[in-house]
Formats: structure tokens, C-alpha cells, sequence
């Protein structure tokens, strides 16, 4: 936020010294891991590579010395680290599927089967490097959150003011915060008057006004005031500081269905180990010849090993992830893709998920007798805002260049601390700013335009009547209801909207007042708009779940309710901190439901991770949310949030047809082996076959009628 930055609240006091705007910072250092950077990727890109070259040799007809070194290097780059992590595990008593992948892998070179070895060996190093890289990933985001909250603070003592590390800080210290720095440590204002970009904690899409008894967090953004704030919270403590340990105990926390798959991974490495020395040992026992019983159990070994297993699970889903990612979804893993067909319940955030997360100007209201139109006062309020960098400012250029309006040349432009902006327009002295205080923009607090001010029995403004215009009346359009009914400046019902709060309407509008040579000339409305999509898109999440998605927001209840019911929730939780999110995810997942949490801001990050699944906002989500979520919206279209569940069904329902496939393979071909003879090359040609069959009935979701974003699923495509 720059120097212009002009404020809705009230005047900074004069006992603080007014200070020059500091020099932005440098950037801090990226956090974001390399890949390359990682060991377990460099040694399965070696793996990879040593394979795919050895594969061409082996293709090509080329004796078996011009190739066998490159299978032995893929052997060996791609194998070692879960053989020796094997190894480690036998001390422990423990046996799991990677080492038993090692051994099938070898067992398959010694009865010259070298490249389904090789082949198991790269697919498992690998999926390792993907999972490390994942891990790498998260813990960059979580160490990079840290970065908002500054190093140091300036801590107001007897003797003066001194720079003190915030570690330092301790509950009763206050601190001068001046404009354009973020605030050190939790605290509460005692003196002065700014507004503090606060997003990244709370989701709240514009600034909010701070004054004496308001309370601040470390990291948020202060304005152009200055402020002095008493701590209230140990640093380690902070509201910034408890979002990092949410994710961080999140992302340790097991989930069911892995802790499932880890008994059955050991259990089933043990039955095929014990499995095969019986094979190999008890025809010897009963005179057989040692060829004999090792070429049987070799050949068990292979029609036994999980090849098939394996590849029934990600052929579907990595088709399912390629085929969200034409559609602008980037699924981060196959387990991220399985987990998301399995939930049942959905919680939304609002600002940047449900809405576009920025304020637009949703009513242009001129007042009786100012002689203007809408587009007249628009065009004023646009001229006097163009040098503004206020996000409200901004809205007003961008709607009055939207209806092609001229914006006429301003001079002496000034931000006025605690009430807008002003600006000398074609000889008018035009303000604009937060109707709080006649005084701040040169209006008389009596005399005639005091009627304006006083009409209603409230205070409200009189109703604009037919002069005044919605800036979009279309369904999708902004919040604000253009209708009769929507009360924007009506005194007559008891509550008039400029008597609603600081600034803010009925409906969660931000009214600011505009005003020419001290006079009031009218208002604006500024909402933040609701996304296209975001009714069919609650709809259709509904249909696939079975109840309504619940909406959790920082944000105040009156913009939380407008939303809602432009969007047809019910359940509304608004004024959440994130650590009520995440509350709110965990009390539905004590009911027995499994939450995908659809949000886009670093407040949003400790419920991403603590749900089921998490999807994120793309276009302005915050690296944390981007990283922790299981999948990302690219675009920002909310309809693909209903689309990529119904994808992930599809792929669990294809998982469940290959596991049927392959586990019918396996248990054929083993019963041949061990009750009859089974011969070698027919054993591998089984093994082969029901892998590639698997392969390619996984690879259906690629096709592009796997994707329907517009289909509302019956009963019994649930789950």
C-alpha cells in the first residue's frame, strides 16, 4: 500500500509526530526448494535416465553388454535408498512392500526377467522423490509464513524510542507503528488512527479502519497512520504464530485410510516373502531338483509381485489429475485426487472463493438537488481517486472507466488520514471519503446540508429516489440489491445505511460520500463481487454431497449473510479467526463427515490442511493456501470445484475395477504355479498382460467426456 492510501476512520491524533512513509523493503530470500535440490529426485532422475537409455539398447537388438550396464546403473540409483530403508526396517522387525519391491525386482533379474525389475524400480523412486518434494514443499510455505511477521519493532520506553528484535517483545511494551510498516506483535491500539490491511488473517477484503481499543495483528499492514499499540500476546503466541503450528500439526496428523494401508503394506510384504520360501523350499524337501524349485518360485515371485496392484491405482488417477489440468485444476498427487472423491461435506470460505475478492462499485447515488447524474458523480469521484492506490480508490477509476466515462485532470491531490481523499476538480474541490465526519472532508457540521445528515429518525441520508442507479443489476452481478427493496439510503425504515457501522451497509457495502466545495453531491456503494459461477457451483457441491456447503468467513456476519443468500447456504459462521476454522472443520469431522475446504488466503491455511481435502483459489491465493491445499483452481472458476469431485469418483470407481482385474490375475496365475505348471513365459506373459489391461482401462478418464462440470449426479453416484 502506497503513500495515498486514504482511510475510512478517524483523524490520526496529533500527539503523534507525523513520519515519512518508509522505503518498501527488500524482498525476503526465496524458501521454494529445488527439485533437483532434493537427493531422492536426483537418484531417480539417474534411475529414469539409465532406463530409458537401457529400454532404446534393449529395443533396438543391440547385444546384451551394450545395455546390461545401464539396467544395473537403473538397479542401482533408483534402489538403493529403499533397500538400505528395507534393511533398517528388518532391524526394527518390520518388513514393508518397498523392500519387497527390491527383492521382486531382483528376483525378476535372476531369472532374466531384467526389464520388469528395472520397471519396478524407477516407479518406485519416483513416486519417493514426489513424496519427498511434497514434504520439501509444505515446509517451505510454512517457514515462508513466518517472513510476515517482521524481525523487528520499535518499542516506545521512557528514555525514547529503541529497535528491539520482536522475539524480544513481552506482553505491556508499546510500540510505534508507523505508516506503511507491519505491526510487530498482537496487540490493542491506545493511540492514533490507521487502517491495517489485515487479509492474511482474518480473509477481510479491504483495510480496516484501527483507533484506540481497536486490537491489531503481527503482520498485518498498517496504513499511512501512525499507531501505538500496547502488546497483549507473547510473540510466540500470536495469531500468525498459531497459524504456522495448526498447518505444522496438521500435516504430521495420519489419516485413517493411510494408517490402514500401512497394516495391510506389512502384512502383505510378509505373506509374499514367507510365500515364497515355501515355494522354493518345500518341493526340495520332497526330493524336487534345486532348478526345478528355484524356476517355480522365481516364477511365483513375478506372477505375485504387485505390479498390476500398483498400476490399477495410478493409471486412473493421473488421468484424472491430466484431465483437471486441461480444465485449469492442478491436482498435486494421486492421493490427493482419491481423497477427493471420498468427501461428503463442504465448507467455503467467502472472500477470494464465494466473491473475486476485490471491491467493486455496485451503486452510484447523487443526491437531491446536486444537479448530477450517476455518470457525473462517478466521473468526479474518478478524478479525484486517480492518484489514489487505496483498493477503494482504485474501484471507483476502474468502474468510470468501465462506463467509458471522461476523467477529467485533478490537482492537489491529498489523502486525508482517517477520511479520503481530496482533489481540485475542473475548480471544484472534490472529496471523497468515509461519511463518519462532516469535519474531515471542510463540511460544516451545521447549516444547510445538515438536513442531509439528520433526515431520518436514525441519522440516515434521505433516499436518492429515481436518480440513483446500480452499477449491475444482473443476477451474477454485485452484492448490493438494486431494487426497491434494498434500503441503500432509506431513513424511513429505522436504520438508515450510513448508520449501520463505519462505513458499512445492511447488505456489507462500503459507502463512501462524495463531496463538491464542502457539499455533499452523493454516494457510492463498493462490494466485493460475487463470482459468475458461485450458485451453480453451491448447487451442484450440494447434489454431490448431499447437504449444503457450509460458509466460513472472517469477515463481518452482514457480508457473510448477503452472500449466502445470493448463493443459497444456510449454515454461516462469520467473524472466524483461523483457528475457528479449523474448529469448525474438525466439528463436522467429529460427526462422522469428510470435509473438502475450498479457500484461497493464509488465514485459510490451517483449515486447508486440517480437512479431508483442501482445494485452492489460484489467481490470488496466498503461497501458504497454495501449497498446503491438495488441488488448485488455476483460473479462479469456481464451477471446477463440483467438477474435479465428480472426476475424482469416476477414478475410485476405475481403481476399484482395476484392483478386481489385477487381483484376479494374481490369484489365477499363483494357483497355476502352485497346483499345476505353470510355464515361465506364459506366467510373465499374465503378468504383463493384466498390468497393461489395467493400464489402459485407467487411461479412460483422459478422454474429454470424463469432465462434466454441468452435471447434476442422481442418488446413486454418490461416494
Amino acid at each position: 500500500m502506497g503513500l495515498h492510501v486514504f482511510l475510512y476512520g478517524a483523524r490520526v491524533s496529533t500527539t503523534l509526530t507525523p513520519v515519512r512513509v518508509p522505503a518498501p523493503a527488500h524482498p525476503a530470500p526465496s524458501r521454494r526448494t529445488r527439485l533437483l535440490a532434493l537427493p531422492e529426485a536426483r537418484w531417480a532422475l539417474a534411475s529414469t535416465t539409465a532406463f530409458l537409455l537401457a529400454l532404446a539398447l534393449d529395443l533396438g537388438g543391440l547385444p546384451w553388454w551394450a545395455y546390461g550396464l545401464l539396467y544395473a546403473l537403473a538397479y542401482a540409483a533408483g534402489g538403493w535408498e529403499p533397500a538400505l530403508e528395507g534393511l533398517r526396517a528388518l532391524r526394527e522387525r518390520s518388513l514393508d512392500v518397498d523392500l519387497l519391491m527390491i527383492v521382486a525386482a531382483l528376483g525378476a533379474a535372476a531369472i532374466g526377467q531384467v526389464l520388469d525389475g528395472a520397471l519396478l524400480i524407477v516407479i518406485f523412486a519416483t513416486s519417493g522423490a514426489l513424496e519427498a518434494l511434497a514434504t520439501a514443499r509444505t515446509a517451505d510455505s510454512v517457514r515462508g509464513l513466518l517472513d510476515l511477521a517482521p524481525t523487528t519493532a520499535t518499542r516506545v520506553t521512557d528514555s525514547g524510542e529503541e529497535t528491539v528484535p520482536t522475539s524480544e517483545l513481552t506482553v505491556g511494551d508499546v510500540l510505534l507503528i508507523r505508516p506503511g510498516e507491519r505491526i510487530g506483535a498482537d496487540g490493542r491500539v491506545l493511540d492514533g488512527a490507521s487502517e491495517a490491511d489485515q487479509a492474511t488473517i482474518t480473509g477481510e477484503p479491504l483495510p480496516v479502519a484501527k483507533g484506540p481499543g481497536d486490537e491489531v495483528f503481527a503482520g498485518t499492514l498498517s496504513g499511512t497512520g501512525a499507531l501505538r499499540v500496547r502488546v497483549e500476546r507473547d510473540p510466540a503466541d500470536s495469531v500468525i504464530a498459531r497459524i504456522v503450528t495448526l498447518v505444522e500439526d496438521a500435516s504430521r496428523t495420519k489419516a485413517p485410510t493411510q494408517l490402514f494401508i500401512e497394516k495391510i503394506e506389512q502384512r502383505y510384504a510378509v505373506g509374499i516373502v514367507a510365500a515364497t520360501l515355501a515355494v522354493f523350499g518345500v518341493p526340495l524337501l520332497f526330493g524336487a531338483e534345486l532348478t526345478d524349485a528355484l524356476l517355480r518360485a522365481m516364477t511365483f515371485m513375478i506372477v505375485a509381485s504387485p505390479c498390476a496392484v500398483v498400476l490399477a491405482t495410478m493409471p486412473p488417477l493421473l488421468s484424472a489429475i491430466a484431465n483437471a489440468g486441461r480444465h485449469g485444476v492442478l491436482v498435486k498427487s494421486a492421493v490427493a485426487m482419491e481423497r477427493l472423491g471420498e468427501v461428503d461435506a463442504v465448507a467455503l470460505d467467502k472472500t477470494g472463493t464465494l466473491t473475486e475478492g476485490a471491491p467493486e462499485v455496485s451503486a452510484v447515488r447523487p443526491l437531491p438537488g446536486s444537479e448530477l447524474t450517476p455518470d457525473d458523480l462517478l466521473a468526479l469521484a474518478a478524478a479525484a481517486e486517480l492518484a489514489s492506490e487505496h483498493p477503494l480508490g482504485r474501484a471507483v477509476v476502474r468502474a468510470a472507466r468501465e462506463r467509458g466515462l471522461r476523467i477529467a485532470d485533478a490537482r492537489d491531490f491529498a489523502a486525508v488520514p482517517g477520511s479520503g481523499v481530496t482533489a481540485v476538480v475542473e475548480g471544484r474541490v472534490i472529496g471523497v471519503g468515509r461519511p463518519g465526519d462532516r469535519s474531515d472532508l471542510g463540511l460544516s457540521p451545521a447549516g444547510p446540508d445538515r438536513a442531509l445528515w439528520d433526515a431520518g429518525p436514525d441519522g440516515g441520508l434521505l433516499d436518492a429516489g429515481p436518480d440513483s442507479a446500480p452499477m449491475d443489476a444482473g443476477p451474477d452481478g454485485g452484492l448490493m440489491d438494486a431494487g426497491p427493496d434494498s434500503g441503500l439510503m432509506d431513513a424511513g425504515r429505522g436504520r438508515g445505511l450510513l448508520d449501520a457501522g463505519p462505513g458499512r451497509g445492511e447488505a456489507g457495502a462500503t459507502v463512501v460520500l462524495v463531496t463538491g466545495d464542502g457539499v455533499p453531491l452523493g454516494t457510492l456503494a463498493l462490494t466485493d463481487r460475487l463470482r459468475p459461477h458461485a450458485p451453480a457451483a453451491t448447487a451442484a457441491l450440494t447434489a454431490l454431497t448431499g447437504t449444503a456447503p457450509v460458509l466460513l468467513t472472517g469477515d463481518n456476519a452482514r457480508a457473510a449473510a448477503r452472500v449466502a443468500e445470493a448463493t443459497g447456504l444456510v449454515d454461516v459462521r462469520a467473524d472466524l479467526l483461523p483457528e475457528d476454522k479449523v474448529d469448525a472443520v474438525r466439528e463436522l469431522q467429529d460427526a462422522g463427515r469428510k470435509v473438502l475446504f475450498v479457500g484461497d488466503g493464509v488465514n485459510d491455511a490451517p483449515a486447508l490442511a486440517a480437512a479431508h481435502s483442501g482445494i485452492a483459489m489460484g489467481r490470488a491465493g496466498s503461497d501458504l493456501a497454495l501449497e498446503t491445499a491438495d488441488a488448485v483452481v488455476v483460473r479462479d472458476e469456481l464451477a471446477t470445484v463440483p467438477a474435479v469431485v465428480r472426476l475424482s469418483r469416476a477414478a475410485r470407481r476405475l481403481v476399484l475395477q482395476n484392483l478386481v482385474i489385477a487381483g484376479t490375475f494374481i490369484t489365477g496365475l499363483v494357483l497355476w504355479d502352485l497346483l499345476g505348471h505353470l510355464p515361465l513365459p506364459l506366467g510373465v506373459a499374465g503378468h504383463e498382460g493384466s498390468t497393461v489391461l489395467v493400464g489402459l482401462n485407467g487411461l479412460r478418464l483422459l478422454r474429454e467426456s470424463a469432465w462434466r462440470p454441468g452435471r447434476v449426479p442422481s442418488q446413486g453416484t454418490r461416494g
